[in-house]
Protein backbone atom coordinates (compact mmCIF):
# COMPACT_ATOMS: atom_id res chain seq x y z
CA UNK A 1 0.00 0.00 0.00
CA UNK A 2 1.16 3.67 -0.79
CA UNK A 3 1.08 5.88 2.09
CA UNK A 4 1.45 9.83 2.06
CA UNK A 5 1.56 12.56 4.33
CA UNK A 6 0.48 15.90 4.39
CA UNK A 7 3.25 17.30 6.39
CA UNK A 8 7.29 17.90 5.30
CA UNK A 9 9.04 14.30 6.48
CA UNK A 10 12.70 14.11 5.77
CA UNK A 11 12.97 10.21 5.02
CA UNK A 12 16.31 10.12 4.44
CA UNK A 13 17.73 11.03 7.94
CA UNK A 14 15.05 9.16 9.41
CA UNK A 15 17.17 6.31 7.40
CA UNK A 16 21.10 7.78 7.83
CA UNK A 17 20.15 7.24 11.83
CA UNK A 18 18.20 3.95 11.53
CA UNK A 19 21.78 2.83 9.12
CA UNK A 20 23.96 4.06 12.27
CA UNK A 21 22.74 0.98 14.31
CA UNK A 22 24.20 -2.16 12.56
CA UNK A 23 21.13 -4.45 13.68
CA UNK A 24 18.67 -2.56 11.23
CA UNK A 25 18.69 -3.50 8.11
CA UNK A 26 18.45 -0.50 6.14
CA UNK A 27 19.41 0.26 2.10
CA UNK A 28 20.19 4.22 1.93
CA UNK A 29 20.34 3.77 -2.19
CA UNK A 30 16.74 2.29 -2.44
CA UNK A 31 15.92 3.93 0.04
CA UNK A 32 14.22 1.43 2.19
CA UNK A 33 14.57 -0.17 5.31
CA UNK A 34 13.30 -4.33 6.72
CA UNK A 35 10.78 -4.37 10.20
CA UNK A 36 10.68 -7.42 11.25
CA UNK A 37 7.65 -7.94 13.30
CA UNK A 38 6.37 -9.47 16.32
CA UNK A 39 3.93 -11.49 14.69
CA UNK A 40 6.89 -13.00 12.65
CA UNK A 41 6.98 -11.65 9.56
CA UNK A 42 8.83 -9.05 7.77
CA UNK A 43 7.25 -5.36 6.38
CA UNK A 44 9.64 -3.13 3.84
CA UNK A 45 8.99 0.44 3.83
CA UNK A 46 10.31 2.31 1.12
CA UNK A 47 10.54 6.05 0.24
CA UNK A 48 9.08 7.43 -2.66
CA UNK A 49 8.22 10.86 -2.24
CA UNK A 50 10.33 13.89 -1.35
CA UNK A 51 10.83 15.76 1.83
CA UNK A 52 8.27 18.48 0.55
CA UNK A 53 5.96 15.55 -0.84
CA UNK A 54 6.77 12.34 1.31
CA UNK A 55 5.14 9.31 0.30
CA UNK A 56 5.97 5.87 1.08
CA UNK A 57 5.63 1.98 -0.13
CA UNK A 58 4.67 -0.36 2.37
CA UNK A 59 4.53 -3.80 1.90
CA UNK A 60 4.21 -7.72 3.45
CA UNK A 61 1.89 -6.41 6.12
CA UNK A 62 -0.32 -8.52 7.54
CA UNK A 63 -3.33 -6.69 8.61
CA UNK A 64 -4.31 -3.14 9.21
CA UNK A 65 -2.87 -3.23 12.63
CA UNK A 66 0.00 -4.14 11.41
CA UNK A 67 -0.12 -0.74 8.95
CA UNK A 68 -0.70 1.24 12.01
CA UNK A 69 2.42 0.17 14.15
CA UNK A 70 4.60 1.19 11.05
CA UNK A 71 2.99 4.50 11.28
CA UNK A 72 3.80 4.70 15.20
CA UNK A 73 7.10 3.31 14.57
CA UNK A 74 8.12 6.21 11.78
CA UNK A 75 6.06 9.02 13.28
CA UNK A 76 3.43 9.08 10.38
CA UNK A 77 0.55 9.81 12.42
CA UNK A 78 1.48 13.26 14.36
CA UNK A 79 2.60 16.17 12.62
CA UNK A 80 5.93 17.25 12.48
CA UNK A 81 5.49 21.02 11.16
CA UNK A 82 3.49 21.87 14.61
CA UNK A 83 7.05 20.59 16.84
CA UNK A 84 9.12 22.73 14.14
CA UNK A 85 6.49 25.95 14.80
CA UNK A 86 6.49 25.82 18.68
CA UNK A 87 10.27 26.32 18.08
CA UNK A 88 10.08 29.25 16.24
CA UNK A 89 11.18 32.04 18.34
CA UNK A 90 13.14 29.86 20.49
CA UNK A 91 17.15 29.97 21.42
CA UNK A 92 17.06 26.49 19.29
CA UNK A 93 15.14 27.90 16.38
CA UNK A 94 18.26 27.45 14.35
CA UNK A 95 18.45 24.01 15.04
CA UNK A 96 14.33 23.25 14.38
CA UNK A 97 15.23 24.73 10.70
CA UNK A 98 18.34 22.99 9.91
CA UNK A 99 16.44 19.38 11.15
CA UNK A 100 13.17 19.91 10.28
CA UNK A 101 10.91 16.97 9.53
CA UNK A 102 13.02 15.43 11.25
CA UNK A 103 11.10 12.43 12.81
CA UNK A 104 11.57 10.35 16.31
CA UNK A 105 11.91 6.86 15.15
CA UNK A 106 10.72 4.46 17.62
CA UNK A 107 12.72 1.07 17.80
CA UNK A 108 11.07 -1.54 16.62
CA UNK A 109 11.00 -4.31 20.17
CA UNK A 110 10.44 -3.09 23.32
CA UNK A 111 12.93 -5.23 25.01
CA UNK A 112 15.07 -4.66 22.49
CA UNK A 113 14.75 -0.93 23.09
CA UNK A 114 15.78 -2.06 26.94
CA UNK A 115 18.66 -4.23 26.10
CA UNK A 116 20.38 -1.91 23.26
CA UNK A 117 20.06 0.97 26.28
CA UNK A 118 21.91 -1.78 28.78
CA UNK A 119 24.79 -2.65 26.60
CA UNK A 120 25.05 1.08 25.68
CA UNK A 121 25.52 2.05 29.06
CA UNK A 122 29.34 3.77 29.67
CA UNK A 123 30.36 2.44 26.51
CA UNK A 124 31.81 4.50 23.38
CA UNK A 125 28.91 4.51 20.24
CA UNK A 126 31.98 2.24 18.53
CA UNK A 127 32.34 -0.39 20.43
CA UNK A 128 28.21 -0.43 21.90
CA UNK A 129 27.10 -1.23 18.39
CA UNK A 130 30.22 -4.02 17.94
CA UNK A 131 28.43 -5.74 21.41
CA UNK A 132 25.32 -4.93 20.11
CA UNK A 133 25.82 -7.06 16.88
CA UNK A 134 27.70 -9.97 18.91
CA UNK A 135 24.40 -10.31 21.67
CA UNK A 136 22.12 -10.63 18.49
CA UNK A 137 24.17 -12.68 16.12
CA UNK A 138 24.71 -14.83 19.46
CA UNK A 139 21.29 -15.51 20.25
CA UNK A 140 18.98 -13.93 18.06
CA UNK A 141 17.31 -15.19 14.52
CA UNK A 142 18.13 -14.19 11.28
CA UNK A 143 15.44 -13.70 8.47
CA UNK A 144 16.22 -13.08 5.29
CA UNK A 145 18.75 -10.84 6.09
CA UNK A 146 17.06 -8.94 9.03
CA UNK A 147 18.32 -9.83 12.15
CA UNK A 148 15.57 -10.26 15.39
CA UNK A 149 16.46 -9.45 19.12
CA UNK A 150 16.29 -12.79 20.89
CA UNK A 151 13.70 -14.09 23.24
CA UNK A 152 14.14 -12.58 26.90
CA UNK A 153 13.39 -16.60 27.58
CA UNK A 154 16.51 -17.59 26.01
CA UNK A 155 18.70 -14.84 28.15
CA UNK A 156 16.80 -15.28 31.08
CA UNK A 157 18.49 -19.13 30.13
CA UNK A 158 22.21 -17.69 30.11
CA UNK A 159 25.41 -18.05 32.82
CA UNK A 160 26.90 -14.42 33.08
CA UNK A 161 29.89 -16.71 31.84
CA UNK A 162 28.17 -16.88 28.52
CA UNK A 163 27.98 -12.83 27.61
CA UNK A 164 31.54 -12.64 29.62
CA UNK A 165 32.66 -14.64 26.78
CA UNK A 166 31.28 -11.90 24.26
CA UNK A 167 33.07 -9.58 26.35
CA UNK A 168 30.53 -8.10 28.49
CA UNK A 169 31.48 -6.67 31.74
CA UNK A 170 30.65 -8.72 34.51
CA UNK A 171 27.84 -5.88 35.92
CA UNK A 172 26.63 -5.82 32.22
CA UNK A 173 25.99 -9.24 31.71
CA UNK A 174 24.05 -9.58 35.33
CA UNK A 175 21.84 -6.77 34.31
CA UNK A 176 20.86 -7.87 31.00
CA UNK A 177 20.34 -12.12 32.27
CA UNK A 178 18.34 -10.59 35.59
CA UNK A 179 16.02 -7.73 33.58
CA UNK A 180 15.33 -10.86 31.14
CA UNK A 181 14.18 -12.82 34.12
CA UNK A 182 12.32 -10.14 35.33
CA UNK A 183 10.19 -10.07 32.12
CA UNK A 184 9.81 -13.91 31.95
CA UNK A 185 8.62 -13.88 35.69
CA UNK A 186 6.44 -11.18 34.96
CA UNK A 187 7.52 -8.70 37.23
CA UNK A 188 9.02 -6.29 34.21
CA UNK A 189 6.03 -5.66 32.16
CA UNK A 190 7.03 -3.49 29.17
CA UNK A 191 4.01 -3.85 27.51
CA UNK A 192 1.93 -2.39 29.99
CA UNK A 193 4.00 1.01 29.93
CA UNK A 194 2.14 2.21 26.14
CA UNK A 195 -0.71 2.99 28.77
CA UNK A 196 1.35 4.60 31.56
CA UNK A 197 2.67 8.22 32.34
CA UNK A 198 6.05 8.78 32.19
CA UNK A 199 7.07 9.32 35.34
CA UNK A 200 4.95 6.12 36.91
CA UNK A 201 6.89 4.22 34.00
CA UNK A 202 10.78 5.91 35.69
CA UNK A 203 9.30 5.22 39.05
CA UNK A 204 8.55 1.32 38.14
CA UNK A 205 11.66 1.05 35.89
CA UNK A 206 14.53 1.89 37.71
CA UNK A 207 13.28 0.21 40.42
CA UNK A 208 14.97 -2.92 38.67
CA UNK A 209 18.70 -3.52 38.84
CA UNK A 210 20.43 -2.26 36.14
CA UNK A 211 18.20 0.66 34.92
CA UNK A 212 18.83 4.17 36.17
CA UNK A 213 16.91 7.84 34.98
CA UNK A 214 19.23 7.60 31.91
CA UNK A 215 18.32 4.30 30.93
CA UNK A 216 14.28 4.78 31.75
CA UNK A 217 14.35 7.94 29.57
CA UNK A 218 16.08 6.32 26.68
CA UNK A 219 13.24 3.17 26.63
CA UNK A 220 10.70 6.46 26.86
CA UNK A 221 11.77 7.94 23.99
CA UNK A 222 12.86 5.39 21.86
CA UNK A 223 10.95 2.31 22.87
CA UNK A 224 7.45 4.17 22.93
CA UNK A 225 8.19 7.55 20.96
CA UNK A 226 7.31 9.76 23.81
CA UNK A 227 7.90 13.11 23.15
CA UNK A 228 9.02 15.17 26.39
CA UNK A 229 11.90 13.81 27.81
CA UNK A 230 14.96 15.37 28.36
CA UNK A 231 17.83 13.92 29.86
CA UNK A 232 19.94 17.34 31.47
CA UNK A 233 22.45 14.66 32.56
CA UNK A 234 23.89 13.74 29.02
CA UNK A 235 27.21 14.91 28.35
CA UNK A 236 26.00 14.81 24.46
CA UNK A 237 23.41 17.37 25.06
CA UNK A 238 25.31 19.31 27.15
CA UNK A 239 28.06 19.78 24.28
CA UNK A 240 25.54 20.48 21.42
CA UNK A 241 23.92 23.16 23.77
CA UNK A 242 27.67 24.38 24.31
CA UNK A 243 28.11 24.73 20.57
CA UNK A 244 24.70 26.02 19.54
CA UNK A 245 24.79 28.22 22.21
CA UNK A 246 28.38 29.59 21.45
CA UNK A 247 29.60 29.24 25.02
CA UNK A 248 32.90 28.82 26.47
CA UNK A 249 31.95 26.16 28.81
CA UNK A 250 29.23 23.30 29.14
CA UNK A 251 25.96 24.82 29.88
CA UNK A 252 24.97 23.90 34.17
CA UNK A 253 22.16 22.17 35.25
CA UNK A 254 20.61 24.86 36.40
CA UNK A 255 20.82 27.00 32.95
CA UNK A 256 19.44 24.61 31.03
CA UNK A 257 16.50 23.88 32.90
CA UNK A 258 15.08 27.42 32.72
CA UNK A 259 14.92 26.39 29.08
CA UNK A 260 12.76 23.63 29.72
CA UNK A 261 9.07 25.19 30.44
CA UNK A 262 10.06 26.76 27.00
CA UNK A 263 10.70 24.24 25.40
CA UNK A 264 7.90 21.88 26.77
CA UNK A 265 5.71 19.73 25.79
CA UNK A 266 8.41 18.82 22.32
CA UNK A 267 11.69 17.95 24.55
CA UNK A 268 12.52 14.73 23.36
CA UNK A 269 13.06 16.56 19.90
CA UNK A 270 15.32 19.19 21.59
CA UNK A 271 17.22 16.07 22.77
CA UNK A 272 17.10 14.37 19.13
CA UNK A 273 18.22 17.23 16.88
CA UNK A 274 20.98 18.57 19.64
CA UNK A 275 22.25 14.42 19.58
CA UNK A 276 22.09 15.14 15.88
CA UNK A 277 24.00 18.25 15.34
CA UNK A 278 27.29 16.96 16.68
CA UNK A 279 26.92 13.44 15.05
Amino acid sequence: MQISLPFNYDFERALERLAGDPVNAVDLQKREVKIPMEEGNVITLRGLGTTDSPSFLLENAIDESQVDKVKSFFHFDRRLDTVSDHFRDTNLEKLFVEHAGTPLIKEFSLYGTLMKSIIHQQLNLAFSHVLTMRFVENSGENQDGVWRYPEPEKIAALKVEDLRQLQFSGRKAEYVIGLSRAIVDGNLDLNKFEKMEDEEIIHEMVAHRGIGPWTAQNFLMFGLGRPNLFPIADIGLQNALKNIWAMDRKPTKEEIMEQIPIWKPYLSYAALYLWRSIE
